[in-house]
This record gives C-alpha cells, structure tokens and sequence, in this order.
C-alpha cells in the first residue's frame, strides 16, 4: 500500500470495523488526530493514523481506559509495563468474582437471610491481611496481657485463615463461621478463662509446654475403651484412668493422688468448651488442611470416668 494514501472518517469505518462515530471520537480528543483535511474541509488520515486506530481498538478490548491508552501512544509508559499492571489487576477482579460467586452459593446452601448473606458478602471480601488482623485480635484481646502457655499461643498466631482464590462454599461458610465466633464475648470470655489458667499454671512452675504425645496417649487409651463399650463409671475403666492419671503424673512431676485427679478433671473442664475445638475445624476447613476427628467424646469419657474415680475415693476415704 502506497504510504502517501489519505483515508476518510469512512475509509476507516469500513477497514477497522468501527463507527464513524467513535472515530469521531477519538479524532476530536486527539488520541488519533487528523493526518491532513481535504479541500472541502474533511478530515483525512495516513497509514499511521490507521495503525494508531488499530492499537486503541485492541487496547480498549482489553479494558484499558482512555488515559492509560494515550500515555502508551504517547509513548509516556510502555504495552508491556500496562499489560503487566491490568493483568494484576484483573487478577484482583477475578478473584473477586470467583469469592462471590462463593458467598452465592453458600448463600443457596444455607438458605441464609438478606441480613446474613450481607454479611457473609463483607466478611468474604476482606483481605488476606484484614482476616489475618480479626483473628489477631481476636488473639491480642484473649491472650494479651498473661503469661500464657507460650507454645500454645505461637501455634494460634502460626494458624491463621487463609482463603483460597476460587474457595469452594464450604470454605466461605467456615470462615464466616469462624468470624462469628471470634467475635462472640462468650466464647471470648471462654478463651480467656483458659488463657489466664495457663498463666496460673506457669505461675506455679509449668514450663512443659504442648503435650501432643499426651494427647495422642488419651486418644489412643481412650479410644479403644470406647470401641470396646467400656462405661466411664465401670470397674473396667478404672485401670486405664490408672494408667493415665500415672502418665499425667510423670509429665508434669506431680504425685499421682486424688489432687492429682481433681487438678485434672478442672484442667479439662477449661480446655473442654467444644467450641474450641470448632475453632481448629473450621480454620481446618478454611485452609484446606485434613480435619481432624473430634476429641469430645474421648476427653467426655476421660472425665466422666475420673469424677466417677474420685467420688469412689472420697467415699472410701
């Protein structure tokens, strides 16, 4: 094509696809300016100018506003540096939209209320660290201030909710649920209590920190009682309350003796509330992590069978 061909308003109608309105447009805001004008005064435009009208089609498809496409005209940024930074940017919109679609659908699910899916819409479109900063303060006001078990209160501030870009339902549910929750004041008061018996608890010498194994003993002891249909108050249950009490002892240097056993009927009393346990569910279900089987039953066996002990050995006594 000869480079010194001028085209009309219509010429580049016809070529490019688009109005002669638009171009009108963009020929009045100067973002592709008139080449020349013919003796009657209409504009005209050179291979440049129908180059130019090209790249703001193709950069106006792509969601680029005027400004940015006039400053990649204007050669004032580059295509790569703009491509880079609306590719961010439709990655926050995308993932915008694959939330609500979340919220949605956990919406259907649950049948939930105008007022409920409204706050299942803004408690969905926090950010990562706004959810990190609930669940913090959720930690600051419950733990702050005590001489908690420190290794207890690191595993709470290493736990934190992470929702996926496209979270499935479940998910979305959980997290809300887990924001209710640790807004609750009864549950933080709940939380509080354990807090402050920890600080107790170290006050008087405790430094053994997490007791995963001992948990694991409990579970495991327990567990096989309750397949076996073992009752708490049964005289079978009592050599393996024994055999526990025998090993809480040894971790933590105390005699094993009816103080022993009112110490730890009262220790799980505090770390009992079953919404604690939902707060490591749903930040399991959250986080896509394995969910664990509840402990309730087995740590209700334990202590139903070491109330049922220690009233046999206070009427022996």
């Amino acid at each position: 094509m000869d480079g010194d061909t001028l085209f009309t308003i219509g010429d580049l109608a016809r070529r490019t696809g688009l109005t002669v309105k638009t171009i009108r447009f963009y020929s009045d805001t100067g973002i592709v300016p008139p080449t020349d004008r013919s003796p009657a005064g209409y504009r005209l435009y050179d291979i440049g100018a129908l180059t130019r009208l090209d790249l703001v089609r193709t950069l106006r498809d792509l969601g680029l506003d005027l400004a940015v496409i006039r400053q990649v005209l204007d050669r004032e940024v580059s295509v790569p540096e703009v491509a880079a930074a609306h590719a961010d940017a439709l990655e926050v919109q995308i993932r915008t939209l694959r939330l609500r679609r979340a919220v949605l659908r956990a919406v259907a699910k649950r049948g939930s209320s105008p007022e409920e899916m409204d706050l299942m819409h803004k408690l969905a479109k926090l950010s990562d660290d706004e959810r990190r900063r609930l669940i913090t303060d959720f930690i600051d006001d419950t733990f702050g201030g005590l001489d908690a078990n420190a290794d207890f209160v690191d595993m709470m501030r290493s736990a934190m909710p992470e929702l996926p870009d496209d979270p499935e339902p479940e998910q979305v549910d959980a997290w809300v649920e887990l924001a209710e929750l640790t807004q609750d004041p009864d549950f933080r008061a709940a939380v509080r209590r354990m807090a402050e018996y920890q600080a107790a608890e170290r006050a008087r010498g405790d430094r053994t920190g997490l007791h995963h194994d001992l948990t694991e003993t409990v579970r495991d002891s327990v567990g096989r009682a309750l397949d076996a249909g073992i009752g708490a108050a049964s005289a079978e249950a009592a050599p393996i309350i024994d055999a526990l009490t025998a090993r809480y002892a040894q971790t933590f240097s105390r005699a094993d003796d009816a103080n022993l056993r009112q110490w730890l009927l009262t220790r799980l009393e505090i770390a009992g509330d079953p919404r604690a346990e939902r707060y490591w569910h749903l930040l399991a279900v959250i986080n896509g992590w394995p969910v664990p089987p509840s402990l309730a039953p087995v740590f209700t066996w334990f202590a139903q069978a070491l109330r049922a002990r220690t009233g046999q050995q206070s009427r022996v006594e």
